[in-house]
């Protein structure tokens, strides 16, 4: 079993449904794509992940997924990553997950 977090840090993740507005593959890799995900803000944000071996990125437009909207942003490949994709791995290959009925992008998860 991993390391245990206690429900106080728990509580301080923003998770959220996201929905995936434009996929791209990035320029000169072979496994990262560029996702512009709405969050339920004003702008989209910016996700670099790694599953273009395995995601093409018309597969992707569309889908409400989970996110975790307040992890420190970093710079990918020279893309500024703001928000993270939760996704399940199955043998290295990202699984994603999806709500069972249609919500609003920003809904909170908890």
């Amino acid at each position: 079993m991993g390391e245990f977090i206690s429900f106080e840090t728990f509580k301080k993740l923003d998770l959220r449904i996201g929905k995936i507005l434009l996929a791209e593959r990035v320029e000169g890799t072979d496994r990262l794509l560029r996702l512009v995900i709405d969050v339920g803000e004003a702008h989209p944000r910016v996700s670099v992940a790694g599953m273009a071996a395995s995601k093409l990125p018309s597969e992707l437009e569309g889908k409400l997924v989970p996110v975790i909207a307040n992890l420190q942003p970093t710079t990918i490949h020279g893309i500024l990553s703001q928000v993270m994709i939760l996704a399940a791995d199955l043998k290295g290959r990202p699984i994603l997950l999806h709500p069972e009925t249609e919500i609003p992008p920003g809904t909170k998860i908890r």
